[in-house]
């Protein structure tokens, strides 16, 4: 199969290109804006470019069999380029799929066009896209289901927020407190459950849709995790691993919502309104669709998912102080809160 994975040198793109290096049988190609520098490059084709650039969008896409959409702005972009990326960014693609008779379409999406739910979402529950992300991804989703109308088979997955190796952007912020020996400030109590996803399980999910019957995985469907506790039990599971002896330190949601927001407007913290909106609250998707449909069952705990990400944040830490971005395979600047570190 010839597959071009938009975003290959992101944070999900390189863990999907080596997922599928490993499987074999298969040619793939990277479109990213920003350089691929992994070890994979003399493996698979790289191409520097952006899906906004229709004329290269079009030449590169009537090269693939399967093509695999990571490409994202994702929220700490602007809100321009936000929309110019996630939307008009992928209906190029789809115009260009579609034109050329490419197999499949994979749509990596996002829960966060469920907005702020206060219970547990289904594929057909109510959209709202929350913050700029969430709303440019709704509308990226509303293109793809035009699209299949017209023909094409274009899978929808949404995942939940993944975590792994290369993962870092507010995660980032965890690990580095954890391997510091700092307490860690929690929002609101914990008792919330926030179900994550490793991308070990997402790559699967997406390779179930390269393989299964087209009229199977033509739908949209959530991925998640299905072993998952409190946001207390997970996150202190990872300072209890660091050895420092290391604890959550709760703080009431509603006055840290605004500080968080506070900064945000100010460019002084990372933490952007997706993640200080859901932080303290329930945030879980039903996944039945997916298992019962597809046979598809995710391998990892979220327990399992942080503390794998965790130990890979360890082993490569000197590597990952060069760089800072914001991207989910960069360091974010922590801002005002490497202060706040030192008071715990």
């Amino acid at each position: 199969m010839r597959i071009l994975i938009t975003g290959g040198a992101g944070f999900l793109g390189i863990n999907l290109v080596r997922d599928l290096l490993y499987r074999g049988n298969c040619e793939i190609t990277s479109l990213d804006i920003a350089p691929f520098d992994y070890p994979e490059k003399t493996q698979i084709n790289v191409i520097t470019g952006d899906i906004r650039d229709k004329i290269l969008v079009n030449k590169i896409v009537s090269k693939c069999d399967i093509l695999i959409h990571t490409a994202a702005a994702l929220p700490l972009y602007k809100r321009a380029d936000i929309f110019s990326t996630d939307v008009d960014g992928t209906r190029n693609l789809l115009e260009a799929s579609l034109s050329h008779s490419v197999d499949r379409f994979i749509m990596i999406s996002t829960t966060a066009v469920y907005g702020n739910p206060d219970h547990a979402v289904s594929e057909d529950a109510k959209l709202e896209g929350l913050g700029p992300y969430g709303e440019a991804k709704l509308l990226a989703e509303i293109h793809c289901e035009k699209y299949r109308k017209k023909g094409l088979c274009v899978p929808v997955l949404r995942p939940k927020t993944f975590v792994g190796p290369e993962r870092l952007g507010i995660w980032s912020l965890l690990y580095e407190w954890a391997r510091a020996g700092r307490n860690f400030p929690l929002m609101g109590s914990g008792k919330n459950q926030y179900q994550l996803l490793d991308v070990a399980d997402l790559c699967n999910a997406i390779y179930t849709c390269m393989t299964k019957d087209k009229d199977l995985v033509n739908d949209t469907f959530n991925v998640g995790a299905i072993k998952f506790a409190t946001v207390r039990e997970e996150w202190q599971a990872v300072l209890t691993y660091a050895k420092h002896g290391g604890f959550l330190i709760p703080f009431p949601a509603s006055p840290v919502k605004i500080i968080l927001k506070t900064l945000e407007m100010f460019k002084l913290s990372p933490v952007y309104k997706w993640a200080y909106e859901t932080a303290a609250k329930d945030s879980i998707v039903i996944t039945r669709k997916m298992e019962e449909k597809l046979g598809f069952k995710p391998k990892y705990s979220n327990t399992q998912a942080l503390i794998r990400n965790y130990k890979w944040y360890l082993a490569n830490y000197d590597a990952i102080q060069r760089q800072t971005g914001v991207s989910h395979r960069t360091q974010w600047n922590p801002g005002i809160l490497k202060v706040v570190k030192k008071l715990f």
